[in-house]
């Protein structure tokens, strides 16, 4: 056989069961399914084997970005991706970089501007966004919801701009127009902490120091009614555990990834993105 049953699967969004009792004509599958089957297997043959594809990837944890990849590029054949990470820190140098270079495809991270809509605009190959505010708007409106009627500031633990602050400033502002929101970088929240008496919620952005922030509250004795953080990974899992945290949201970055490549690779093909997951204690992965 050409194409392998997993690499079938793969393109097709079908189990290796289902792909191996078609192709065996087995039965009990759906005309429909078995259709999936041949189309993915047709998608494979226009495919060139040989074919080398050289992404970028503009993304805010490169390192994190390129561990999740890695894991999918076996999938990902029979193309050939070459990834190439950029920090989204400066997002209209790295997409001006990338004009000038031989690239096949773009996977862009970050908080969404003019400027930068006009400069993804000139680009001449196919751009897949992943949306971060979905994940702000989603997190002010948890905090929010508990918080209630409660005064009190609400802090967001932000280093740089990755999208989710903007989001989350404007529904929050939406929802609650005389709550005051205060942002800082992690290292500047003891300090604020000492400063401000009145912080009643907390949102960490992303700023991959959600335990630092959580000690600096410990140190400093002050509690918390809400603290809403991002990416399930052992620290975070840890967190809600103890009941340091009251939500943790999460978006499958593997997942993302692979659908991003897979739509540059064959846009006509073209996927949803993941969706945030709110993770709470009572629904955390065993």
């Amino acid at each position: 056989m050409k194409h392998r049953v997993r690499e079938i699967a793969a393109q097709a969004g079908l189990s290796q069961a289902t792909v191996d009792r078609v192709l065996h004509e087995r039965g009990g599958v759906r005309e429909s399914t078995v259709r999936e089957v041949h189309q993915a297997i047709a998608a494979l043959d226009r495919q060139s084997p040989g074919r080398t594809w050289s992404i970028d990837l503009v993304v805010h944890e490169p390192e994190r970005a390129e561990a999740a990849l890695r894991a999918e590029l076996p999938g990902l054949r029979p193309a050939v991706i070459r990834p190439r990470f950029h920090a989204a820190d400066d997002p209209l140098a790295a997409v001006a970089r990338i004009a000038r270079s031989r690239s096949h495809g773009l996977v862009l991270q970050a908080a969404p501007s003019p400027e930068l809509a006009e400069a993804v605009a000139h680009l001449k190959i196919p751009v897949v966004a992943l949306d971060r505010g979905e994940a702000g708007a989603t997190a002010a409106y948890l905090v929010e919801q508990w918080l209630a009627d409660r005064a009190g500031d609400v802090l967001i633990v932000a280093a740089g701009d990755n999208g989710r602050t903007g989001s989350f400033r404007s529904e929050l502002a939406a929802r609650a127009p005389n709550r005051r929101v205060l942002v800082i970088e992690p290292d500047g929240v003891k300090q604020l902490l000492a400063d401000s008496p009145s912080v009643r919620a907390v949102y960490d952005a992303g700023s991959g120091q959600t335990a630092y922030v959580v000690n600096a509250f410990a140190e400093a004795r002050r509690n918390y009614d809400v603290f809403v953080a991002h990416e399930l990974d052992d620290e975070t899992i840890e967190l809600l555990r103890a009941g340091r945290l009251s939500a943790v949201l999460h978006h499958d970055l593997r997942a993302d990834l692979r659908t991003a490549c897979r739509t540059i690779v064959q846009p006509s093909r073209a996927e949803e993105s993941s969706v945030v997951q709110v993770i709470t204690p009572l629904n955390m992965p065993g």
